[in-house]
C-alpha cells in the first residue's frame, strides 16, 4: 500500500521519504527554523516537522512548577513551554518558507487544540509522538481531518499500538519504528521490529524513527525495509535544548540522505541475473562454461 504526503508517495517501491524532525530544536527562535529548513532541503530530504502544544494542557500536572534553567533565564517548565511555541503567524511564516524550500511540512500535535490550530494551518499531515500513542482522543481529533498520519510506536506495547492503529483509516497511516531513548543506544534499536510490525499490519507501510548517534542504524533500517526514516536535526549538537545531543548536525544528515539513496538502488528486485558489468570479468576468468 501507498500513502501520499504532498507530492510524495510513501511505500514499497518507493524513495525512502525522509522526515527532518526539527521539533524543539529551534529554541524558540524564526530564524534559526528556517535554518534547519534550509538544512533539510539542502541535503535532499523530503518533509520537516515541529511540534506543537498547548502547554497548559498537554504539560504533565507534576512538570508545570518544576524549576528550569534556560539560556533565557530560570523559569517554570511551563513557563519554558510557552517560551519555545511559535504563534500563528510564526507557523505561516516558517511554512512558507519550507513550501518554498520544496519540503512538506507538518507537526506533532500533543493536545486536541494543537489539532485545531494545525488544521487551519492546512498541513499536509499529522504526527502522532510515541508519548501520543494511548492519548485516543488526540488520536481521534487527528483521524477526523482525513489527513494522512504518522505513528511513532516508542515507548509502547503492541497492544497500545493496536489501539492507536484501530483508530485511523489504514489507507491513510504510516508506522514509524522507534525507541524512545535518548540518545538511542544500539542495543535498544531492535531494528527486527520493522519486519514484526512489517508482518503484523500488513498493507500499512512501516518507517523508522531514530535518536541514536551517527548513521549506521538508520542505513541499517532502510535495508531491512523501512520506508521512511526520521531524525532530529540540529545546527549544533552543542547547542542548549533536550534533543541537541540526539540530532544530526547538517553535514550528517547530508550523508545519511547520500547513503539512503545509494541503499536504495543497491537493494535490487531479487531477481538472480548476469549484470552487463560482469561479462568482461567473465570473459577473462572462468574457464569452464555451464
Amino acid at each position: 500500500m501507498t500513502v501520499h504526503i504532498g507530492e510524495h508517495a510513501i511505500g514499497e517501491n518507493q524513495p525512502v521519504y525522509v522526515i527532518g524532525e526539527i521539533g524543539l530544536n529551534h529554541n524558540g527562535d524564526v530564524e534559526i527554523a528556517k535554518q534547519l529548513i534550509d538544512v533539510a532541503a539542502d541535503a535532499g530530504a523530503q518533509a520537516v516537522k515541529f511540534q506543537k502544544r498547548t502547554p497548559e494542557i498537554s504539560t504533565p500536572e507534576h512538570m508545570k512548577n518544576t524549576p528550569r534553567s534556560t539560556p533565557w533565564g530560570d523559569m517554570t517548565y511551563l513557563e519554558y513551554r510557552y517560551r519555545v511555541e511559535f504563534s500563528r503567524e510564526q507557523y505561516i511564516e516558517i511554512g512558507d518558507h519550507a513550501t518554498l524550500r520544496g519540503l512538506d511540512w507538518f507537526a506533532s500535535p500533543w493536545d486536541v487544540p494543537s489539532v485545531d490550530f494545525l488544521e487551519d494551518l492546512n498541513v499536509c499531515a499529522y504526527k502522532v509522538a510515541s508519548a501520543s500513542v494511548t492519548d485516543l482522543e488526540l488520536l481521534d481529533a487527528m483521524a477526523a481531518t482525513g489527513k494522512p498520519v504518522i505513528l511513532s510506536t516508542g515507548m509502547s506495547t503492541l497492544e497500545e499500538i493496536d489501539a492507536a492503529v484501530a483508530r485511523f483509516d489504514r489507507d491513510k497511516l504510516v508506522l514509524l519504528h522507534a525507541t524512545s531513548t535518548y540518545p538511542l543506544p544500539a542495543e535498544e534499536a531492535n531494528l527486527r521490529m520493522i519486519g514484526s510490525l512489517d508482518e503484523r499490519y500488513a498493507g500499512i507501510p512501516v518507517g523508522y524513527s531514530g535518536h541514536e548517534p551517527g548513521l549506521q542504524i538508520s542505513i541499517a533500517a532502510v535495508a531491512l525495509g523501512a520506508v521512511a526514516v526520521e531524525r532530529h536535526i540540529t545546527l549544533d549538537r552543542t547547542m542548549w535544548g533536550s534533543d541537541h545531543a540526539a540530532s544530526l548536525e547538517p553535514h550528517g544528515l547530508q550523508n545519511l540522505v547520500r547513503d539512503i539513496r545509494i541503499i536504495e538502488q543497491a537493494m535490487g528486485d531479487g531477481v538472480k541475473r548476469v549484470f552487463p558489468g560482469e561479462e568482461a570479468p567473465k570473459a577473462k576468468l572462468r574457464r569452464v562454461g555451464a
